[in-house]
């Protein structure tokens, strides 16, 4: 998402962009993402004429329950300004961004990059093994396992976050009232969050559990959450009901630590930035990783569109490593004591979970939906 989104911007802006993808073809998980204010504000400023609210579902206020039903935060209407969260399937919002690459964006797939190459009187390179490709500016948008930042930026690892997590689409057909209502239920180590993407759209959930990846096939996997979950209040049960092991789709949560000293790079006439996960992967607690990739692509594109290659495109990579880097450590540190929250157990330990749950989960959130792209 954070390569089609920078490459469909840079290209608007004039640049000649080549994207560069690992697999055959370019294919969206079949699951979805919300999309909080921020990450809202950003796809805008990246592409205006997106049209964005119509693959994009309001997102209410859900509320938090614990297992027995009992509320620990009771829904509550949206306050601030700006647009309100959404909820859209990864499968839309892909289209939407290849559709937005336009004529200045050459795609190559099957292309795995493992060769960077940069130096003080050189354009950078990147190579997969057979052919070097030699630009102003590389924009490395390859993941959590970024081989560009192991390279360049090899401090910083993907390590564990102690979770594992599963999600899945549950179509509208399958459900008894065809949608259902969305929300959070919190348990000693384990998560439950369902998100409805709109009449017929069916519902997206994610479940967490505290521990590593399961082994076993999908189907045991997804009997496995049946019995954790089994007694949770609605819509848990009808859900994982409705659930076949094909919509599963499980995940290791993992995290970058220590985060990239600099997410820019000087290379000759300009460099190599870091970009999404492979500058600042982080748990999902926050839902807040794909938001900060698109804040990462508004902020580069706006950054770079005035800045020919020289000193004035090394300047603006600059900037971009001065305004991103705190920005995403801020979050990735609110994310962790999320983390500490969904962690919790022991009956004294979630007794002051419960107590200041009701306080933490706005101030939590309170920074991210105030950003605003830069002029």
């Amino acid at each position: 998402m954070a390569g089609l989104a920078t490459a469909g911007a840079l290209s608007r802006s004039g640049w000649r962009v080549t994207l560069l993808e690992r697999a055959e073809r370019v294919a969206a998980p079949p699951t979805a993402l919300v999309l909080w204010p921020n990450g809202r504000r950003a796809l805008e400023a990246l592409d205006p004429a997106g049209g964005w609210s119509s693959i994009a579902s309001p997102l209410p206020d859900g509320g938090v329950r614990r297992p027995d039903g009992q509320w620990l935060v009771t829904p509550r209407g949206r306050t601030g300004s700006g647009p309100a969260p959404a909820a859209a399937r990864l499968e839309d919002l892909y289209d939407v961004l290849i559709a937005g690459l336009g004529d200045n964006v050459q795609m190559r797939t099957g292309f795995a990059v493992t060769t960077i190459r940069t130096g003080p009187d050189r354009r950078p390179e990147v190579g997969d093994g057979h052919t070097m490709i030699e630009a102003d500016l590389v924009v490395a948008a390859d993941g959590i396992d970024s081989h560009v930042r192991r390279q360049l930026a090899p401090e910083s690892a993907a390590v564990s976050s102690g979770f594992a997590d599963w999600q899945a689409v549950v179509p509208a057909h399958r459900l008894s009232s065809g949608h259902t209502t969305g929300g959070e239920t919190l348990g000693a180590g384990y998560r439950f969050v369902s998100i409805p993407l709109g009449p017929g759209r069916g519902v997206y959930w994610v479940a967490t559990a505290a521990g590593a990846p399961r082994p076993e096939s999908p189907a045991t996997q997804l009997t496995l959450l049946r019995r954790w979950f089994a007694g949770w209040p609605d819509p848990v049960g009808e859900l994982l009901a409705a659930t076949t092991p094909a919509d599963l789709v499980p995940h290791e949560v993992r995290e970058l630590r220590p985060l990239p000293r600099t997410f820019d790079f000087p290379s000759g006439p300009g460099g190599v930035v870091l970009l999404g996960d492979a500058a600042h992967a982080m748990p999902h607690h926050l839902g807040q990783g794909a938001c900060l990739a698109f804040e990462d692509a508004a902020t580069l594109a706006a950054l770079t569109s005035d800045a020919p290659p020289g000193p004035g495109l090394v300047a603006a990579l600059e900037t971009y490593s001065r305004l991103r880097r705190p920005r995403t450590t801020s979050v990735v540190r609110q994310t962790r004591r999320m983390s500490a929250v969904v962690q919790a157990r022991g009956r004294l330990a979630l007794r002051a979970r419960d107590a200041a749950l009701n306080h933490m989960r706005p101030r939590m959130m309170a920074p991210t939906p105030d950003w605003s792209p830069p002029n």
